[in-house]
């Protein structure tokens, strides 16, 4: 596959964001890559839906953290900017919708943030609000520096003087709504402040306080949409890769990996046609449990790792509107009366609630090119639990109250489809005044079995594996194969972990991991944060953090010390009158 002299190749699996994203770092770099892709699309979960002139986004309609979308552009010499691709912030971030009538607005506006809190909790309220900030701004930032920017290798990765020191600030051993709990004292905060654990397909009462960064993000740098959907974040980096020669083959499904006779060294793939593609490096960037049952040998391994507890499914409904539907912003949250047994029906019952919470994205709201003029599109995401047994079409389930006690037979996917459908209509009716009913005119869906079919998501999983403690950091399964040379994985199942600006910065660990293995230069800065320095006297540091720390302590020592010596001399001072009483022969005892 190279076409230089000594040129390395690389192979990669899959074309979803970490696959793209991997391509263009390692083309960068000098390697001649391939990438082959089942699907006739790019993306994976970040790519399109058209129909009937609507656009939809199949998976991610939110963008967080983008500042690691603009570093994977600059790490290539570019910009989103000069990619041609329009970030707006959303704004609010979200319409909160509660049973009782009630609405919450999220914003990074700190003004209508104080007013919405003090609603609820008084002025008190929003000071913890901003005690609640600073806690999630220190999750956040030890976890980009700490986690997101350092490969996890061996369970000694997790004991660097620089990560342990930080790993109390995290709360790992803490849930989001226990840390949330302490800030915030009314149910409703609490709920409004611990949603979004559903990012990451978790529950909010065992997703670990550290998570309390993806609050932290929205409520900080804001929520952003790309004009066009967001897969226009991702076909800009593989136009890049493009540029750099990536060869991407579409419709093109891996069979198997090739391994060495001695089976501890990838070799390439063996496509479902049967033809043959070698390489010397194998990155994988299909979903790591199916990529370790179907695409490598048997294990022990695999067998652990299909074991191993993963993210919720949903059912996915894709509406086309006749008309707009102004009360609905651009991202509307519909939370369950119900809270927290919604999320144990979904998480530890494998059940769709009975009255589910979800989320309701209307992408033409702030991309008028999303829908036709004067109407809608509007994409609905109900959380459910993923498929149990991935091999047969059985699922634990409820459907109604009647159906609770007998969750053992097998679930009829277009009843619950259909319970989904009519809970989401009546809910949205009864809490905005809408009926959204009577206005739609076309539709499409996911439901866990597309999302397994489609994709090859173990169980349907949306979000791959949990990131529950034991599945994250060092417990969560390694960038490179343990015992397969030039084999490496990419991707929300592995290292760092879920979300497309998380596997972002995980095809940049990838990249980085396979050019030191190869003793190849690395292209790119190591990115993150850096002040400005200029040299101007306006700009010189006076009283840095360091001073304020040390006046402090070095003005008790003096007062200490004053203390101690006055003491002393009195002490001294008594001594003499004693020597000087006794020293005239009288007793005063």
């Amino acid at each position: 596959m190279g076409e230089k002299t000594g040129q390395k190749s690389a192979l990669i699996i899959g074309a979803g964001a970490g696959g793209i994203a991997t391509a263009a770092r390692l083309a960068k770099a000098g390697f001649k890559v391939t990438v082959v892709e089942k699907n006739d699309f790019s993306g994976g979960r970040c790519s399109l839906i058209y129909r009937d002139g609507y656009r939809f986004d199949q998976g991610p309609s939110l963008l967080l953290l983008p500042h690691l979308f603009r570093e994977a552009y600059e790490d290539l010499d570019t910009s989103l900017e000069a990619e041609g691709i329009q970030l707006v912030k959303c704004d609010p971030n979200y319409n909160m919708w509660f049973g009782d009538g009630e609405t919450f607005q999220l914003s990074t506006d700190t003004a209508r943030m104080k007013t919405e809190i003090e609603k609820w909790e008084g002025k008190e309220g929003f000071e913890r609000y901003l005690g609640f900030l600073q806690e999630s701004h220190r999750c956040y930032e030890h976890s980009v520096t700490h986690v997101l920017r350092k490969n996890f290798t061996s369970l000694l990765s997790m004991v660097r003087p620089g990560f342990l020191k930080h790993l109390i600030d995290l709360h790992p051993f803490e849930s989001i709504y226990s840390r949330a709990s302490k800030y915030f004292w009314t149910e409703r905060l609490r709920r409004v402040f611990t949603f979004g654990s559903m990012y990451m397909g978790m529950s909010p009462f065992d997703a670990p306080g550290t998570y309390s960064l993806l609050q932290y993000t929205e409520l900080t740098e804001g929520i952003w949409y790309p004009i066009g959907g967001f897969h226009k974040v991702i076909d800009g980096i593989l136009k890049i890769g493009q540029s750099l020669g990536v060869d991407f083959r579409f419709s093109t499904a891996v069979d198997i990996i090739l391994l060495s006779p001695d089976g501890f060294t990838a070799r390439g793939v063996k496509l479902t046609t049967g033809e043959e593609l070698k390489a010397d490096v194998v990155i994988c960037n299909a979903d790591l449990v199916y990529a370790y049952g179907n695409l490598l040998p048997k294990s022990s391994y695999a067998t652990s790792l299909s074991k191993r507890a993963g993210s919720c499914s949903s059912i996915s409904f894709y509406w086309g509107l006749d008309r707009t539907v102004p009360v609905l912003s651009a991202h509307n949250i519909f939370l369950a009366d119900e809270y927290r047994e919604s999320f144990d029906s979904i998480f530890k019952h494998h059940l769709i609630p009975e009255q589910p919470s979800f989320y309701v994205n209307v992408p033409s709201r702030v991309d008028r090119s999303a829908a036709p003029l004067g109407k809608d599109s509007v994409v609905v995401l109900v959380p459910v639990g993923h498929l149990l047994d991935s091999d047969s079409e059985t699922h634990k389930g409820t459907v109604n109250s009647t159906t609770r006690d007998n969750v053992s037979g097998a679930q009829d996917w277009s009843a619950m489809v259909d319970l989904a459908r009519s809970k989401v209509l009546t809910t949205i009716a009864a809490r905005t005044g809408v009926d959204l009913s009577g206005m739609i005119v076309t539709e499409s869906m996911n439901t866990p079995f597309t999302w397994k079919e489609r994709f090859n998501l173990d169980k349907g999983a949306i979000l791959g594996l949990s990131h529950s403690f034991f599945n994250v950091l060092s417990f969560r399964p390694k960038t490179k194969h343990t015992s397969i040379d030039s084999l490496y994985f990419v991707g929300a199942s592995t290292h760092p972990g879920t979300g497309v600006p998380i596997v972002l910065a995980g095809s940049k660990i990838v990249a980085e991991q396979i050019l030191k293995d190869y003793r190849m230069e690395v292209p790119w800065s190591k990115g993150g944060f850096k002040t400005k320095k200029t040299g101007k006297k306006i700009d010189r540091v006076i009283a840095g953090p360091l001073w304020r720390l040390v006046v402090p302590w070095v003005v008790m020592l003096m007062i200490m010390v004053f203390v101690n010596r006055c003491i002393r001399m009195m002490g001294q001072g008594d001594d003499a009158a004693v020597i000087s009483i006794d020293g005239q022969g009288k007793n005063h005892s």
